[in-house]
């Protein structure tokens, strides 16, 4: 079943809760997935490079051994960043078991990302200069409790609630999906993609590799490769919609930029709602309200659609 949200502030200020105005949008929905929460979060645009990583996941036991390996772990993490010339910033422990670290680096993403999960149990979540990817078991209220996302303050943002169907109910199995190794593109994503394999064998033939078994992270990585081919967002949303089969409506950010597509079928639900300086968007009517204050007027976007808005 499942449930996607966005949101997109349109004044170009950057000073914005979206943090806060995510969670009540997903927490309106909460009856379409109460397994798992997510958010794809945009800050201002900053110098620093932001990674959100994770060594365990939430279900994970609690003894004195698990403790201090992941000690142990965060340590070795640091030192394969300074390693690659990394200056780190700040390394906050936001719980038990997820970081965010930030840090000044000129190189690749790639190449942090692949040192850092060379750890055992590490999982990059997101790397870039503005997109801060959170996710953890439980409701909106709860993951926005445990990491202190009322205040996050930015531009826009997307976010999942999930019913686990097809994989474990852990954070990995969890949505928004970074789109490794680009900075800034996160997905989520409402439906099932039939060529999931076959796009996912070709790019990782190219390179890429995957965490998870959703078929959300083949579309991120599949859209990103193609703006980093120089294709913008819009262009490489409508091309995904001749390459990628299947039932879906999904979700795609970048630093400066929100777009949704839907497939020729239009099965899976959307509703929109526009305005001078916001554009909201949700699986149900329900979410948009939960943000909006006034009377306002939706519309679901037609069959085969791509609309992208900016801040």
């Amino acid at each position: 079943m499942c449930g996607i949200a966005g949101i997109i502030y349109r004044n170009g200020d950057g000073q914005h809760t979206v943090g806060h105005d995510m969670t009540a949008m997903l927490q309106s929905m909460k009856h379409r997935g109460p397994d798992s929460t997510g958010y794809a979060l945009y800050g201002p645009a900053s110098e620093l490079v932001v990674m959100r990583y994770k060594l365990a996941d939430a279900n994970d036991p609690r003894d004195f051994e698990f403790a201090q390996r992941l000690e142990h772990h965060k340590a070795d993490v640091e030192a394969r960043l300074r390693m690659l010339g990394a200056k780190i910033h700040e390394i906050e422990k936001e719980t038990g078991y997820a970081y965010r670290v930030t840090f000044e680096y000129d190189g690749e993403l790639k190449a942090i990302t692949d040192v850092v999960e060379d750890v055992p149990h590490a999982e990059v979540l997101s790397l870039g200069h503005s997109l801060e990817i959170v996710k953890d078991l439980g409701d909106a209220e709860q993951v926005a409790k445990q990491y202190r996302l009322d205040g996050f303050i930015g531009t826009h943002a997307i976010g999942h609630v999930r019913m686990a169907t097809e994989s474990d109910v852990d954070i990995s199995g969890a949505h928004p999906y970074w789109a490794y190794p680009f900075g800034d593109v996160a997905v989520v994503h409402n439906g099932q993609l039939t060529n999931y394999f076959q796009w996912k064998h070709r790019l990782e033939r190219s390179g890429h590799r995957f965490q998870s078994e959703c078929d959300s992270e083949v579309i991120a990585v599949y859209l990103a490769e193609k703006m980093s081919e120089g294709h913008s967002l819009e262009d490489a949303m409508r091309e995904s919609l001749e390459e990628l089969d299947g039932v879906f409506t999904y979700i795609c950010v970048t630093g400066d930029a929100l777009g949704v597509a839907k497939d020729e079928m239009a099965a899976k639900p959307l509703v929109l709602y526009e305005a001078d300086d916001i554009v909201a968007l949700a699986s149900e009517e329900i979410a948009i309200r939960a943000i909006v204050d006034h009377e306002i007027e939706t519309w679901d976007p037609y069959e085969g659609e791509v609309m992208v808005w900016t801040c």
